[in-house]
């Protein structure tokens, strides 16, 4: 493949909702929403690469703000992999969010690629699966109730840097959102979105273990008969714990690399990522 004649430029929001098919063809079971609140986070931070009318790749990096940036959905089409394109892809994405603290979620057999871009291994989130169902224990709140600066404040406290724009829209596609508060200020929060494949719990936030476990199963109870999925950071030892409590299974692990080291953040209270393509 010639490469000077691929161009690389930003998607359409219609062609992040193609992208997520490609996703969705790699396994990696996006939400059926994702769309809209992906594009909110950074509307210029999606790219995709064509060549004379045939589209050949993607990859996105959203830029949350001037100090923290994430690389995620990157993909080229099997038949156009080993050409070029997607260290093309990769360089066009690193550039838009150049300055930048970067993260992302590799796939652990290729993280020196990239390290050669200067990622460095921080831990692993492990994806587990269950079947949903049970019983919601008392005394959470639904999540609608709860101020959205609120929601935001104690966000930013885990996730390492406010991100309203995203959050807002992840929250209004949830099939299921809910709080836990002690007494009246949050302690906790977590987000149930459907996706190809039953759903999957992410973010998971809370103060301490009981909180995430009652959340947990709060989550869980709304998504009866169907699979669910929880990625678990493991430098959280209680979110690993969390996972064996209720009987998860453990499926794959990925490595979250950082160009600059894993960012301030109460990582102890992160029991279930939010996704491996946006942080």
């Amino acid at each position: 493949m010639n490469l000077e004649d691929v161009v690389i430029r930003r998607m359409s929001r219609a062609e992040i909702g193609l992208a997520l098919d490609w996703a969705a063809a790699e396994g990696w079971n996006p939400g059926l929403n994702d769309a809209e609140s992906f594009h909110a986070a950074d509307p210029e931070g999606f790219f995709i690469a064509e060549r004379a009318g045939e589209l050949l790749g993607c990859i996105c990096a959203v830029a949350y703000d001037e100090t923290f940036g994430y690389v995620g959905l990157f993909i080229v089409r099997p038949q156009y992999r080993g050409a070029g394109v997607g260290l093309r892809l990769l360089n066009v994405a690193l550039r838009h969010v150049q300055v930048r603290n970067v993260g992302l979620d590799a796939a652990i057999e290729i993280q020196d690629i990239y390290q050669r871009y200067g990622f460095k291994f921080a831990y692993r989130n492990i994806r587990h699966q269950c079947v949903g169902g049970g019983q919601a224990p008392a005394g959470l709140t639904e999540l609608a109730a709860i101020p959205f600066d609120e929601i935001l404040r104690y966000d930013a406290t885990i996730f390492p840097t406010a991100r309203a724009r995203f959050l807002s829209g992840w929250i209004a596609q949830s099939s299921a959102a809910l709080a836990f508060l002690k007494p009246r200020e949050l302690a906790g929060y977590g987000v149930l979105r459907a996706c190809r494949e039953g759903y999957k719990i992410g973010p998971l936030f809370a103060d301490d273990r009981e909180i995430a476990d009652a959340l947990f199963q709060g989550l869980r109870a709304r998504a009866a008969g169907a699979p669910v999925f929880l990625d678990t950071p493991e430098a959280n030892p209680e979110a690993i714990e969390l996972a064996k409590r209720r009987g998860l299974t453990r499926l794959f692990d990925a490595a979250r690399m950082f160009t600059r080291g894993a960012p301030p953040g109460r990582i102890d209270h992160c029991y279930g990522v939010t996704t491996f393509e946006l942080g």
